[in-house]
């Protein structure tokens, strides 16, 4: 009789990336589906280059997010964002989010 387990959720997790070119910003947070749209839990981290980056473990899934810099909430790092940005769609506020898909 064989024993049959379920992938645990570590398992099913995926390093994901997310990248925000802001050389002026002073902070940067990441603020999503993922973590309840919180500004304040997920901060990113400046590299010597003026992008910000953050590498977060997620199950797989599609999941929406914004960039918070400098206490401004962005779909791009110049807060510019567009209806013709192929990476997002409108959110129930009138203005943009970022889609992210984790296979």
């Amino acid at each position: 009789m064989s024993e049959q387990t379920t992938p645990s959720k570590a398992d099913t997790e995926q390093a994901t990336e997310f990248e925000c070119h802001a050389p002026e910003a002073e902070k940067v947070f990441l603020a999503g589906s993922f973590n309840e749209w919180n500004p304040e839990v997920t901060p990113m981290d400046k590299t010597d280059n003026g992008k910000w980056t953050a590498k977060l473990k997620l199950e797989p899934g599609r999941y929406e997010f914004k960039f918070v810099v400098d206490g401004q909430w962005c779909c791009e790092a110049n807060c510019h964002a567009s209806a013709e940005c192929p990476q997002c769609v409108p959110n129930d506020f009138g203005t943009m989010n970022r889609v992210c898909e984790v296979a």
